[in-house]
Protein backbone atom coordinates (compact mmCIF):
# COMPACT_ATOMS: atom_id res chain seq x y z
CA UNK A 1 0.00 0.00 0.00
CA UNK A 2 1.45 3.36 -0.99
CA UNK A 3 1.67 6.12 1.57
CA UNK A 4 -0.27 9.28 0.97
CA UNK A 5 1.75 12.47 0.72
CA UNK A 6 0.66 14.96 3.35
CA UNK A 7 0.81 18.55 2.19
CA UNK A 8 -1.91 20.23 4.23
CA UNK A 9 -4.34 17.31 3.97
CA UNK A 10 -7.42 19.04 5.30
CA UNK A 11 -11.07 19.17 4.38
CA UNK A 12 -12.42 22.58 3.46
CA UNK A 13 -15.46 22.49 5.72
CA UNK A 14 -15.20 23.65 9.36
CA UNK A 15 -14.61 20.89 11.89
CA UNK A 16 -13.96 20.37 15.57
CA UNK A 17 -10.27 20.59 14.68
CA UNK A 18 -10.78 24.35 14.39
CA UNK A 19 -11.79 24.49 18.05
CA UNK A 20 -8.58 22.77 19.06
CA UNK A 21 -6.49 24.97 16.80
CA UNK A 22 -8.04 28.07 18.36
CA UNK A 23 -6.74 26.88 21.73
CA UNK A 24 -3.34 25.97 20.28
CA UNK A 25 -2.62 28.71 17.72
CA UNK A 26 1.06 27.75 17.58
CA UNK A 27 0.07 24.49 15.85
CA UNK A 28 -0.85 24.55 12.15
CA UNK A 29 -3.00 21.63 10.96
CA UNK A 30 -1.16 19.38 8.51
CA UNK A 31 -3.48 16.34 8.44
CA UNK A 32 -6.95 16.82 9.88
CA UNK A 33 -8.75 14.28 12.03
CA UNK A 34 -11.17 13.12 9.32
CA UNK A 35 -8.33 12.42 6.90
CA UNK A 36 -6.40 10.63 9.63
CA UNK A 37 -9.27 8.33 10.53
CA UNK A 38 -9.99 7.48 6.90
CA UNK A 39 -6.38 6.50 6.33
CA UNK A 40 -6.10 4.51 9.57
CA UNK A 41 -9.18 2.56 8.51
CA UNK A 42 -7.55 1.76 5.16
CA UNK A 43 -4.41 0.54 6.93
CA UNK A 44 -6.41 -1.65 9.30
CA UNK A 45 -8.34 -3.25 6.47
CA UNK A 46 -5.12 -3.91 4.54
CA UNK A 47 -3.49 -5.51 7.58
CA UNK A 48 -6.51 -7.78 8.05
CA UNK A 49 -6.23 -8.93 4.43
CA UNK A 50 -2.54 -9.75 4.82
CA UNK A 51 -2.78 -12.00 7.88
CA UNK A 52 -4.45 -15.36 8.47
CA UNK A 53 -7.19 -14.91 11.10
CA UNK A 54 -6.17 -18.26 12.60
CA UNK A 55 -2.63 -16.93 13.18
CA UNK A 56 -3.07 -13.19 13.74
CA UNK A 57 -0.28 -10.74 14.52
CA UNK A 58 0.90 -9.33 17.79
CA UNK A 59 0.86 -5.54 17.50
CA UNK A 60 3.88 -4.01 19.22
CA UNK A 61 3.29 -0.35 19.96
CA UNK A 62 6.23 1.96 20.53
CA UNK A 63 5.42 4.18 23.49
CA UNK A 64 4.46 6.84 23.99
CA UNK A 65 3.88 8.24 20.55
CA UNK A 66 2.10 5.31 18.91
CA UNK A 67 -0.52 4.83 21.63
CA UNK A 68 -3.32 6.81 19.99
CA UNK A 69 -2.57 5.41 16.54
CA UNK A 70 -2.44 1.84 17.83
CA UNK A 71 -5.71 2.20 19.73
CA UNK A 72 -7.52 3.39 16.60
CA UNK A 73 -5.73 1.04 14.22
CA UNK A 74 -6.58 -2.16 16.08
CA UNK A 75 -10.27 -1.28 16.03
CA UNK A 76 -10.10 -1.20 12.24
CA UNK A 77 -8.51 -4.66 12.00
CA UNK A 78 -11.47 -7.08 11.78
CA UNK A 79 -9.54 -10.17 12.88
CA UNK A 80 -8.41 -11.20 16.37
CA UNK A 81 -5.24 -9.34 17.39
CA UNK A 82 -3.31 -8.87 20.60
CA UNK A 83 -0.91 -6.12 21.55
CA UNK A 84 2.04 -5.25 23.73
CA UNK A 85 4.28 -2.24 24.17
CA UNK A 86 7.91 -1.24 24.24
CA UNK A 87 9.27 2.15 25.22
CA UNK A 88 12.39 3.48 23.55
CA UNK A 89 13.83 6.94 24.01
CA UNK A 90 16.38 9.05 22.21
CA UNK A 91 14.93 12.51 22.78
CA UNK A 92 14.19 13.58 26.34
CA UNK A 93 12.48 16.94 26.77
CA UNK A 94 14.26 18.66 23.89
CA UNK A 95 13.85 18.41 20.14
CA UNK A 96 17.44 17.29 19.62
CA UNK A 97 18.20 13.61 19.97
CA UNK A 98 20.62 12.58 22.69
CA UNK A 99 22.33 10.23 20.24
CA UNK A 100 21.80 7.34 22.65
CA UNK A 101 18.91 4.90 22.19
CA UNK A 102 17.57 3.51 25.45
CA UNK A 103 15.11 0.68 26.03
CA UNK A 104 12.86 1.94 28.80
CA UNK A 105 10.23 -0.81 28.74
CA UNK A 106 10.51 -4.29 27.28
CA UNK A 107 7.74 -6.57 26.03
CA UNK A 108 5.72 -8.58 28.51
CA UNK A 109 5.00 -11.17 25.83
CA UNK A 110 7.24 -13.76 24.18
CA UNK A 111 7.32 -13.26 20.41
CA UNK A 112 9.08 -16.51 19.50
CA UNK A 113 7.21 -18.09 16.59
CA UNK A 114 4.67 -15.27 16.41
CA UNK A 115 3.85 -12.81 13.66
CA UNK A 116 4.87 -9.37 14.92
CA UNK A 117 3.74 -6.02 13.55
CA UNK A 118 5.62 -3.04 14.98
CA UNK A 119 3.38 0.03 15.15
CA UNK A 120 5.23 3.35 15.10
CA UNK A 121 4.05 6.94 15.15
CA UNK A 122 6.77 8.37 12.92
CA UNK A 123 9.81 7.19 10.96
CA UNK A 124 12.50 9.84 10.67
CA UNK A 125 16.15 8.80 10.36
CA UNK A 126 15.30 5.20 11.22
CA UNK A 127 17.91 4.92 13.97
CA UNK A 128 15.47 4.14 16.76
CA UNK A 129 13.37 1.75 14.70
CA UNK A 130 16.47 -0.03 13.40
CA UNK A 131 17.57 -0.64 16.98
CA UNK A 132 14.17 -2.06 17.89
CA UNK A 133 13.95 -4.34 14.85
CA UNK A 134 17.40 -5.76 15.50
CA UNK A 135 16.39 -6.48 19.09
CA UNK A 136 13.15 -8.19 18.08
CA UNK A 137 14.82 -10.33 15.42
CA UNK A 138 16.98 -11.94 18.10
CA UNK A 139 13.79 -13.31 19.65
CA UNK A 140 12.87 -15.40 16.61
CA UNK A 141 9.44 -14.13 15.54
CA UNK A 142 7.71 -15.98 12.70
CA UNK A 143 7.61 -12.69 10.80
CA UNK A 144 8.40 -9.07 11.54
CA UNK A 145 6.70 -6.17 9.77
CA UNK A 146 6.46 -2.43 10.28
CA UNK A 147 3.47 -0.09 10.25
CA UNK A 148 4.14 3.61 10.68
CA UNK A 149 1.62 6.41 10.63
CA UNK A 150 4.09 9.02 9.37
CA UNK A 151 7.36 8.91 7.45
CA UNK A 152 9.85 11.65 6.58
CA UNK A 153 11.65 10.46 3.44
CA UNK A 154 14.02 13.42 3.50
CA UNK A 155 15.33 12.44 6.95
CA UNK A 156 15.85 8.72 6.50
CA UNK A 157 19.44 7.59 7.10
CA UNK A 158 18.84 3.86 7.41
CA UNK A 159 16.86 1.99 4.75
CA UNK A 160 14.05 0.27 6.64
CA UNK A 161 11.37 -1.59 4.67
CA UNK A 162 7.97 -0.31 5.73
CA UNK A 163 5.03 -2.61 5.07
CA UNK A 164 2.28 -0.12 5.93
CA UNK A 165 2.68 3.66 5.90
CA UNK A 166 -0.03 6.22 6.44
CA UNK A 167 1.52 9.43 5.16
CA UNK A 168 4.80 10.75 3.82
CA UNK A 169 5.31 14.18 5.34
CA UNK A 170 7.72 17.07 4.81
CA UNK A 171 10.68 17.71 7.10
CA UNK A 172 8.79 19.65 9.76
CA UNK A 173 8.33 19.13 13.50
CA UNK A 174 4.89 17.59 13.97
CA UNK A 175 2.71 17.03 17.02
CA UNK A 176 -0.72 15.67 17.83
CA UNK A 177 -2.44 12.28 17.63
CA UNK A 178 0.05 10.91 20.14
CA UNK A 179 3.11 12.89 19.06
CA UNK A 180 4.46 15.47 21.47
CA UNK A 181 6.86 18.24 22.23
CA UNK A 182 8.03 17.99 25.87
CA UNK A 183 4.90 15.89 26.63
CA UNK A 184 2.51 18.50 25.24
CA UNK A 185 0.07 18.24 22.31
CA UNK A 186 -0.37 14.43 22.39
CA UNK A 187 -4.15 14.79 22.74
CA UNK A 188 -4.69 16.89 19.62
CA UNK A 189 -7.00 14.96 17.25
CA UNK A 190 -5.00 15.99 14.17
CA UNK A 191 -1.38 16.07 13.03
CA UNK A 192 -0.05 19.59 13.17
CA UNK A 193 3.16 21.49 12.55
CA UNK A 194 4.59 23.19 15.62
CA UNK A 195 5.68 26.51 14.20
CA UNK A 196 9.16 27.79 14.88
CA UNK A 197 10.58 24.37 15.78
CA UNK A 198 13.41 22.36 14.28
CA UNK A 199 14.35 18.81 15.18
CA UNK A 200 17.06 16.22 14.83
CA UNK A 201 14.87 13.21 14.23
CA UNK A 202 14.98 9.69 15.56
Amino acid sequence: MSAQTAIMLCHSEPSEDALWQARFPEVQVLIDSATLQARVRELGEQIARDYDPSDPPLLVGVLKGSLVFLADLMRYIPIPVSYDFVAISSYGAETRTSGVVRLLKDLDTSIAGRHVLVVEDILDTGLTLSYLLELLRTRNPASLKVCTLLRKPARQKIAIPVDYCGFDIPDQFVVGYGLDYAERYRNLPFIGVLTGMTVEAK
